[in-house]
């Protein structure tokens, strides 16, 4: 009898119990997480969280549920960013400047990267704008690398991702072929001058 009512389907609402638990967190929810929470294997919890978004994107309601690596997360559409900003009376952030989007750019398709490194690619000091990126989440430490000083290494933040609409950095987008091949040279003869 006991074995009978485990195999049973749960008595709620998986994609009611879903909304609810990414409205309550507030920020990101692993998968593994999720299907822990609901009782589910991840990839019943993958088809129900994919149903969803599904129901939300063809519905155009003003919330959505976006992918980030292994995570998910409720959040507003940015199509009503001007409506949300005026209740919540928040300033509109201000851009990002060249210098940091290059040195997020370096970052990115090369990470985890030293400071070092970074300042090799671009030929000047970034100190201050990898600061700036750190304060702003965009950038993080990923530890030390095991040089003499053990210099910091940097990589790109969940809210990287979630700033640049991408689910992981596998869809970042390919480099030129022939900035590729530079950029990959300058990358070569940088690391080996952090290396040294």
């Amino acid at each position: 009898m006991s074995e009978t009512i485990q195999q049973e389907q749960p008595a709620y609402n998986i994609a009611a119990a879903l909304e609810a638990v990414l409205f309550a967190a507030g920020g990101s929810v692993e998968r593994s997480r999720l299907a822990q929470a609901l009782d589910l294997s991840e990839d019943e919890t993958e088809q129900a969280l994919s149903a969803l978004i599904e129901e939300y994107n063809s519905a155009e309601r003003g919330i959505t549920i976006i992918k980030l690596k292994n995570s998910y997360q409720m959040v507003s559409r940015k199509a009503y960013a001007p409506q949300i900003r005026t209740v919540m009376d928040l300033r509109r952030n201000t851009p990002l400047s060249q210098a940091a989007l290059e040195v997020l750019a370096v970052v990115a398709y090369n990470q985890p990267v030293t400071k070092a490194f970074v300042e090799q690619v671009r030929g000047v000091d970034c100190s201050g704008v990898i600061g700036s990126l750190c304060a702003k989440d965009l950038l993080e430490e990923k530890g030390r690398l095991e040089l003499p000083g053990r210099p910091l290494l940097y990589g790109t933040t969940e809210n990287f991702l979630r700033c640049f609409n991408l689910e992981d950095l596998e869809q970042l987008p390919p480099l030129p072929e022939s900035e590729q091949t530079e950029d990959a040279e300058d990358a070569d003869d940088a690391h080996e001058a952090t290396n040294v």
